[in-house]
């Protein structure tokens, strides 16, 4: 309750800032009509408006589609990359398997070679 009270005596005491409120709403009231009256004048400057927007527009779009081109461009190569990396690896992992398996070849004629008593050994 207090509030309203001290609102309603502050517009009381505004009366001047309501005054000049009221004043600007009835300026833009007239200028609005003015422009509502000025056919050829809005027309010229809503042709304007359009066309300025069109150019504007237009930039944009295509400047979107490079992007959108640029960002197809990359995928690809992103997909590209990715099958060789894919490739490198499983080549690689054959490669691991081919070692792991002359390893134990390795390890098996050196075991057998140790057998042979009358064998010659490295140090010979």
């Amino acid at each position: 309750m207090n509030i309203l009270k001290t609102r309603g005596s502050v517009e009381g005491e505004n009366s001047p800032e309501v005054e000049v409120e009221g004043n600007i709403r009835e300026l833009v009231r007239r200028d609005s009509t003015a422009f509502r009256h000025a056919d050829g004048d809005s027309e010229l400057a809503a042709n304007s408006l359009s066309a300025l927007l069109r150019r504007v527009s237009a930039n944009s779009a295509r400047e979107i589609d490079n992007l959108i081109g640029e960002l197809r461009i990359l995928r690809d190569k992103l997909q590209a990359d990715s099958s060789r990396v894919e490739r490198e690896i499983v080549e690689y992992a054959a490669l691991s398997q081919s070692v792991i398996q002359l390893t134990k070849i390795i390890a098996d004629g050196v075991t057998q070679v140790k057998k042979v008593p009358d064998a010659p050994s490295i140090s010979e």
